[in-house]
């Protein structure tokens, strides 16, 4: 086990003092190498669940923890992927990767970070994107450098907060192979909260549907790896979600 969530809740208030149940009791354990998806619609508390999990927000009750991690006494490295790309615009590519390594101390540690990314770019296929402002880059490439700038981190999990969203139908097929050759090759968990049926069938292990806060079922994803969306089978399982969030 490598995540372990335990009674998790969140209120959020407006201003004009209403309380906002954004996660009601939310218990599950995440395995390792796993890749499960969170779907639902929207203020349905996807993306507060993935914040609570990065530590980006503090529960009003319940546990986050990461056993493994605590028993070994180490860090857990996460990277977290938002819905757009959050670049700095006079920074080249390279620039803002290099704002994912902390100050090198040394020439030596200058070196390091220099062939890390070089690696990482190449790994990303932005290795002649290197030199360009986040300007000219179209979106797909954009969202493609925010992925590199986690992967810098050497993450043992990636959080992903809806990255397809805004992405033409060909950057999204794209960056969904991308996505999964990587994560094949690097071995590391996976979270995405998604209101995207396609999305959660095509990534997700388990897909877990979430109900105004709540946690309100699992489907598991028995397809082999990598998926095509194009199969009948990969279409019975959307219409199974579908017909299961159209009941909520």
């Amino acid at each position: 086990m490598m995540i372990s969530i335990r009674s998790l809740s969140k209120s959020f208030y407006t201003p004009e003092g209403k309380t906002i149940q954004a996660l009601r009791d939310c218990s599950l354990d995440i395995a390792s190498g796993s890749f499960p998806v969170f779907i639902g619609k929207s203020g349905s508390g996807k993306t507060t669940l993935l914040k609570l999990i990065a530590g980006l927000e503090q529960p009003d009750s319940g546990t986050v923890e990461f056993p493994a991690v605590q028993d070994g006494g180490n860090v857990l490295k996460l990277g977290f992927m938002f819905q757009d790309p959050r670049l700095l615009p006079w920074l080249s590519v390279e620039q803002n990767l290099s704002l994912a390594f902390p100050p090198a101390k040394s020439k030596a540690e200058k070196t390091a970070i220099r062939n890390e990314i070089t690696r990482i770019l190449s790994l990303t296929g932005l290795t002649e994107r290197a030199a360009s402002l986040p300007h000219e880059l179209s979106g797909g490439m954009a969202q493609r450098v925010a992925l590199a700038r986690c992967l810098c981190r050497n993450p043992a999990v990636l959080l992903l907060d809806e990255p397809l969203c805004s992405l033409d139908t060909f950057n999204r097929l794209h960056l969904r192979n991308e996505l999964e050759k990587l994560r094949q090759q690097l071995g590391f968990t996976v979270i995405l909260v998604t209101h995207d049926i396609e999305d959660a069938v095509f990534f997700g292990d388990r897909i877990f549907l979430l109900n105004e806060g709540k946690l309100d079922g699992e489907i598991s994803i028995p397809l082999k790896r990598p998926r095509d969306y194009r199969s009948a089978e990969f279409h019975e399982h959307c219409r199974k979600i579908e017909s299961t969030l159209i009941g909520q």
